[in-house]
């Protein structure tokens, strides 16, 4: 699994820089003495793990490790570098405990936002309830000061474009809220953060949300949008697919819609915190079936499921080949339910040959990234996917995150 936007150690000595990702793999490998155990230590594949070890050898400019068909051993290089890497990881983790512990309170925060939203409280059952809720949780997020906000008809399905002028969107996010929950209205925040980490307007249509409107009528209502823009002037390359939570699996089966329709595809997607593990949970396999409230969520799924077969690839993207689909961006929590499903999908990805780079952000909240007005790790997802999509742009920087 791959994180090409790792925080970097620069070494005066190298003509490059070595990353913090680099010498936690070298020490786990050191460690194990096995590729295959550090890799699943690492929640990575092992040729990711490979890779990094490659590159950080190219750097330091000599072998730290040696590799046979049956066993691995340090090399003396290697063995003069494991002790020192490992006083610096425990100290950079230290550090980072002693600033957790500061910054607990402002996750707790969000955490209580999330609370009259969360599945299996005694209002879940409540659909109106539950839909009430999640839009006084988004109402809380600020809009950017910038910010401007136009209503808009994309091929049928109103929409909000947001951003600091009336240019012409080139992001198409798609909300959050497992297709029963959310509104472009209530995503008025996180878009406008987007707009400006991105550096261009954001388009939020208002799909149809199910138990109404089940399968595949979100889907329908993305495409539309998405064509919309390319009628508007806007090039496929110059657009940018985004989506949180049921969002991002929405992005993901717009791709692959996309792909096999024979539409051109954008330049790159942006996941944060998606939920993809539909056909599992839909049928109970899903390893979120051992947290609190999944009764609920399975139901959810289904609303949104309907009649249609649930192996179909349009709505578990765990089972599609993913072959052809343009780069990736997955941003992802480590205390969130559904990061596992996200993990998944990111290591599918490489193996079908799609370029994929991973966050893993150290929180314990789902969509983090709406909580961006506070949340200091909120704000450095939205600065790495200013610089992931300036990448697929073209675009010499990215507009400075809010």
């Amino acid at each position: 699994m791959s994180n090409e936007s790792a925080d970097v150690l620069a070494l005066s000595n190298t003509p490059d820089a070595i990353e913090l990702r680099h010498l936690r793999a070298f020490v786990a490998v050191a460690d194990e003495l096995n590729f295959g155990r550090a890799a699943t230590r690492l929640y990575l594949s092992q040729p990711a793990l490979s890779r990094q070890i490659r590159a950080l050898e190219r750097l330091v400019g000599c072998d730290l490790l040696r590799r046979s068909t049956h066993r691995v051993e340090l090399t003396l290089a290697g063995d003069a570098l494991l002790d020192r890497a490992r006083s610096l990881l425990t100290d950079l983790d230290s550090a980072v405990a002693t600033t957790r512990s500061v910054g607990g309170e402002l996750v707790g925060r969000a955490n209580r936002l999330w609370a009259p939203v969360a599945l299996g409280t005694p209002d879940a059952e409540d659909l109106v309830g539950m839909r009430s809720a999640y839009e006084q949780m988004l109402a809380q997020a600020p809009l950017p000061a910038e910010a401007v906000v136009l209503p808009v008809n994309c091929g049928g399905v109103p929409a909000l474009q947001v951003g600091a002028d009336a240019e012409l969107p080139r992001v198409l996010h798609l909300h959050g809220g497992g297709f029963v929950l959310g509104s472009a209205y209530g995503y008025r925040g996180l878009a406008g953060a987007l707009a400006e980490a991105i550096g261009a307007g954001v388009l939020v249509p208002d799909y149809r949300l199910a138990p109404e409107h089940p399968f595949p009528a979100a889907l329908d209502d993305a495409l539309s949008a998405y064509l919309w823009m390319i009628e508007q002037g806007v090039r496929p390359e110059e657009i940018i697919f985004a989506g949180d939570s049921g969002g991002g699996g929405l992005v993901m089966s717009l791709l692959l819609a996309l792909r096999d329709q024979g539409h051109p595809l954008p330049a790159g997607g942006v996941l944060l915190c998606p939920g993809v593990d539909m056909g599992a949970i839909a049928d109970g396999t899903s390893p979120l079936a051992r947290h609190e409230g999944f009764s609920t969520m399975a139901r959810v799924v289904n609303w949104y499921i309907g009649d249609h077969p649930i192996d179909d690839p349009l709505i578990d993207p765990l089972i599609a080949d993913l072959t052809g689909l343009p780069p990736l961006l997955v941003q992802m929590a480590t205390g969130d339910p559904v990061a596992p499903g996200a993990r998944q999908l990111v290591e599918n990805a490489e193996r079908d040959g799609v370029r994929v780079v991973s966050e893993m952000y150290a929180v314990d909240t789902h969509i983090f990234q709406l909580f961006w007005s506070f949340l200091p790790e909120a704000r450095l997802a939205l600065g790495k996917i200013g610089e992931f999509t300036a990448g697929l742009l073209g675009q010499d920087e990215a507009r400075e995150t809010v």
